[in-house]
């Protein structure tokens, strides 16, 4: 009936039988804790009397006094003899006799009265002295801390590198640029060739503005010159794209999607599918990867006037509970996340107005917000405390609108990058002191603006988009963790030769044998065969020039003959007309025939020409009628 036990006698259980095993098996346990527990009070009783028979008190006459130790059978009458003893006499030392060391004078001229274990050798404390300067010398010198040891460089293309995107995990690097193309490399994959595994264009002929990947990693924000943004997977995909809104209404409000340029974009560091943009129609828009039709929210910047001003970058707090965005205009506002009205602060000459503020950042402490602003400056606000500047920089040429700046991991410096016109000098990585905002180092990358700077908190790696199509890695073998560290060690794989069949195979498995075709085998182990074979093997040889050696006749040989016979064939400087140069010979040919003539002489037909008549001859001949007709 498909049971395999269908038939059989069902089991018993004797219930009583259970419940004494039981029984007995926690009376059994309960007696092993009881020792257990017993033997550990004992265990205590014997270390507390130890511990009182080391205990030495010092008195006026110099003398050590022992506590009684003497092994009592309760705490009560062993205290009480002690009590006792230590009334009658003074002098006299009770317990067992002091070690021998202890009775005589140490060395090292130790007071005698120092009770515990005798202090460590000087120079342990020498050394740790020498550790905790180094310690804290390394904590204040962070310029130690930045990996710019080592480089590797990852071609792109030949125009400038504006995006650059890393995941959580530091696994895969994604690369942006003006020639609409987006690159994935991934680190573990990598050989020393450093090629790209993946080459796409997501939005056409628009230039790819910020790429950014999100919290959980499965996901690429793409902004490019279009008025909608787009999501991708991690292979490339599209997810969702985002609705473009309506230009013919005033408030945008009232749009369901921006209807201008975008600038750049964000994800929300906390909520999974989350993320923001600002567009050139004066508005920042907050969207939802499963809600691609509308926008979840819409924050519009305006002037201490009340006038529309253009928002050029935006971005979340580390939190995810603001969101700030410079402008046009320079200045910095920063809104609650939930409160799309009036910004919770608002700095109205944060940068110089017309001037296109290119980033702002947070620390990862959330209370400092950097600005890259247009006007070659890089300021650092407070956020506690938002009505002037901490610090500010000078003298950061920038030529793009989307050179960017970030913290360290250890949020102890602050990086951005320098512009540079064509031939006339090299671009710059330059780092800051957050404490001072001290120009404390700084990198001489290429021959071409700096653009993009990432510095990722995991793997301690800066990557850097420049404005020649390259995207450069820095790295410290013993303070970076995995990334470009995979890639350089792998050995360049050479080109295998494709796999193919040199003809169409049917597969007949159930054929007789006299019938089944031989299996076909790839052209692989084909070429390997033949690699063997020192016939097949073997290098054609070259055509032999000049008039020939080792027993092989040259090309055109080494005769006179042929000699003339191959300048005659390569001269072909008669320009005449071909008409010409038959009839030339015509004559001739009449006069003395000689090869086609002969050849039909006896049956070639004589020639019979029709006679032509003039026109005289014609009206002549003509009959009378005609004549009188006319």
């Amino acid at each position: 009936m498909g049971f395999t036990g269908f038939g059989k006698k069902a089991r018993t259980f004797d219930l009583e039988a259970m419940f004494e095993q039981t029984r007995r098996t926690a009376v059994e346990r309960s007696r092993k804790t009881l020792e257990a527990r017993e033997k550990e009070e004992e265990m205590n009783r014997e270390k507390e009397l130890r511990r009182q028979n080391e205990d030495i008190e010092p008195t006026s006459s110099g003398a050590h006094v022992v506590r009684d130790c003497s092994k009592s059978s309760s705490r009560d009458t062993s205290s009480s003899e002690s009590e006792e003893s230590s009334g009658s006499s003074d002098d006299e030392l009770i317990g067992p006799p002091l070690p021998l060391k202890m009775m005589e004078e140490p060395s090292n001229h130790i007071e005698e009265d120092i009770l515990g274990p005798l202090p460590p050798p000087l120079y342990e404390e020498v050394e740790e002295d020498d550790d905790d300067d180094g310690d804290s010398e390394e904590e204040e010198n962070p310029v130690q801390k930045i990996p710019d040891s080592h480089e590797i460089t990852l071609k792109h293309g030949t125009k400038t590198v504006s995006a650059l995107g890393l995941d959580p995990s530091g696994a895969r690097l994604v690369t942006g640029g003006y020639d609409y193309d987006v690159k994935f490399w991934d680190f573990a994959g990598m050989d020393a060739s450093f090629k790209a595994f993946r080459s796409l264009q997501p939005c056409e002929c628009h230039q790819i503005k910020s790429l950014q990947y999100s919290n959980t990693g499965d996901m690429i924000l793409v902004v490019s010159g279009s008025s909608q943004a787009k999501v991708i997977d991690r292979d490339g995909f599209e997810v969702m794209e985002c609705i473009k809104g309506d230009q013919y209404i005033v408030d945008m409000a009232n749009t369901k999607g921006h209807t201008a340029m975008l600038h750049t974009g964000s994800w929300h560091p906390k909520i999974k599918g989350e993320f923001m943009t600002c567009s050139n129609d004066a508005t920042v828009r907050t969207w939802e990867v499963e809600n691609p039709r509308k926008q979840r929210s819409v924050f519009k910047p305006r002037t201490m006037q009340g006038k529309k001003v253009i928002p050029t970058t935006c971005t979340y707090s580390r939190d995810g509970n603001l969101i700030a965005a410079a402008c046009q205009n320079g200045s910095i506002q920063i809104w609650d996340r939930n409160m799309t009205v009036h910004p919770k602060f608002h700095y109205k000459q944060a940068h110089d107005p017309g001037t296109d503020t290119s980033c702002v950042a947070f620390s990862y402490d959330g209370n400092v917000l950097a600005s890259r602003g247009g006007d070659d400056t890089l300021k650092l606000w407070d956020i506690r405390q938002f009505n002037k500047p901490l610090f500010s920089a000078s003298g950061l040429p920038t030529m793009f609108p989307m050179t960017d700046c970030c913290f360290s991991p250890d949020d102890k410096l602050i990086v951005t990058g320098t512009s540079v016109q064509r031939g006339c000098g090299s671009g710059k990585l330059v780092f800051f002191e957050r404490r001072t905002f001290q120009r404390v180092y700084e990198i001489d990358i290429t021959d071409a603006s700096v653009v993009r700077c990432l510095w990722h908190p995991k793997l301690n790696q800066i990557m850097v988009g420049t404005g020649n199509g390259l995207a450069k890695v820095y790295y410290d073998p013993n303070k970076s963790q995995r990334g470009a560290k995979l890639c350089v060690v792998k050995t360049q794989r050479k080109a295998k030769q494709a796999e193919t069949l040199t003809q169409d195979y049917i597969i007949t498995p159930h054929a007789l044998p006299m019938f089944r075709e031989p299996r076909q085998r790839s052209t692989r182990k084909q070429l390997e065969k033949d690699r063997l074979d020192p016939l097949k093997s073997h290098k054609p040889e070259p055509p032999v020039a000049g008039p020939g050696r080792g027993g092989r006749v040259g090309t055109h040989g080494g005769t006179l003959s042929s000699y003339i016979v191959k300048n005659i064939a390569l001269d072909k400087t008669d320009d005449s007309n071909p008409r010409e140069a038959i009839l030339r010979h015509a004559k001739a040919a009449e006069d003395n025939p000689y090869w086609v003539s002969p050849a039909y002489s006896k049956t070639q037909p004589k020639t019979m020409f029709a006679q032509v008549e003039s026109d005289d001859e014609e009206a002549k001949n003509e009959p009378e009628w005609k004549k009188r007709k006319i």
